[in-house]
């Protein structure tokens, strides 16, 4: 069942702009940004458009994904897995994409630890028998530190032409806005929550005692859960089916760091090489005698790069020079790059990392590349 076609058939005529749903998923996006979560769960996840907004959350280290419907998921399980550009340029952070068939109902160990839980439109899905077990599970059991809950409000509804019972098929009930404050301040009272009510969808001018069309609750643990409280909970074995996992590249994995140093490393190096020459080879009109032997006593120093590099800082160092068909260009000249310098930390890390890689000198302390190519074009 499409809930957002659905949605959007009801509420087209008051004309949400964002639509509802794409508002719903900005107010999480907003909330991520603002608590910097490292992982978080979405229950309930359907068609992973949630999950797959998120990932590009430069805080997020872990997702993972709940449906009662395997069907679904797997139909769109494919948005999250990783893209060619991001093995090109593997990002500073990790992250794991994590989808799971099972129901909020039932406990897995593979759902503790999450900073932040998300139930976006879900809880009006379940069952009597599923909604009285929800809140052990989410709130006893998971006991993330912030839980977001979204609901239709059902004081709205008369505002929807065209809706007969509901706003979908599948709801087993919409609360208005009392029904889901009671439930919510109790739910938050017996597991040390607080929480916050909002939500998404104005109500057009002159209706605002009707509420939003979305209702939000955003609650919020009051204290840290424990190592012990987790343990003493923890089933003894998983309920869930993975169905699907992602791992992205990440600049954590010591493989693709070194492919970044190194690719780094050479980019920098040939840079340097073209300014080089460029100041070895002065054009033919310039030449004269007093030039010639100028220059063939000169070795340039950095400061005849091109106006493109990056300034130096190389302190106590040899500079590049060129020396027959090879040009020498020291370490330390190319680890103060602050590219290079962020990714490797520290000098000895960054040797660490090219070794085998680049061709060295003889004491491994400068990169050598051929001028051939470049005298062949001169």
């Amino acid at each position: 069942m499409d809930k957002e076609f659905q949605e959007e058939q009801f509420t087209g005529i008051t004309k949400f702009t964002p639509p509802l749903y794409k508002q719903r998923y900005q107010f999480v996006k907003d909330l991520v940004e603002k608590h910097k979560p490292k992982k978080v769960a979405d229950l309930g996840c359907a068609d992973c458009t949630l999950l797959w907004i998120l990932k590009r959350c430069s805080c997020i280290e872990v997702l993972a994904g709940l449906d009662v419907c395997a069907t679904v998921m797997k139909k769109n399980m494919h948005r999250l897995s990783p893209l060619p550009g991001d093995y090109l340029q593997p990002a500073e952070r990790s992250l794991t994409v994590t989808l799971h068939h099972g129901s909020v109902a039932h406990k897995d160990p593979c759902m503790l630890g999450f900073d932040l839980v998300t139930c976006i439109e879900l809880i009006e899905h379940l069952e009597e028998s599923e909604l009285k077990k929800f809140p052990e599970v989410v709130f006893g059991f998971m006991a993330p530190s912030i839980v977001v809950i979204t609901t239709p409000n059902a004081e709205f509804n008369p505002l929807l032409p065209g809706l007969i019972l509901s706003r979908h098929p599948d709801h087993k009930f919409e609360w208005n806005r009392a029904q889901f404050e009671s439930w919510a301040l109790e739910t938050a009272r017996s597991y040390d929550y607080s929480v916050e009510f909002t939500g998404v969808g104005h109500p057009p001018t002159g209706m605002e005692d009707v509420g939003f069309c979305t209702q939000i609750g955003v609650f919020v643990r009051k204290r840290p859960q424990t190592i012990e409280s987790v343990q003493s909970e923890e089933p003894t074995e998983a309920v869930y089916q993975t169905i699907f996992q992602a791992v992205y590249p990440s600049l954590k994995d010591e493989k693709y760091l070194q492919n970044a140093v190194v690719n780094e490393v050479i980019f920098r190096a040939q840079i340097i090489k073209q300014s080089l020459l460029g100041c070895l080879i002065p054009e033919p009109e310039e030449y004269s005698d007093d030039l010639i032997e100028t220059e063939l006593e000169f070795q340039p120093s950095v400061d005849c790069f091109s106006e493109h590099l990056e300034t130096l800082v190389v302190e106590n160092s040899m500079e590049p020079f060129v020396d027959g068909n090879v040009v020498y260009i020291p370490l330390t000249t190319i680890f103060s790059f602050p590219n290079v310098n962020r990714l490797c930390g520290t000098f000895e890390k960054f040797c660490e990392l090219i070794a085998g890689k680049v061709t060295l000198s003889s004491d491994g302390s400068a990169l050598m590349l051929s001028t051939e190519y470049e005298n062949e074009e001169y």
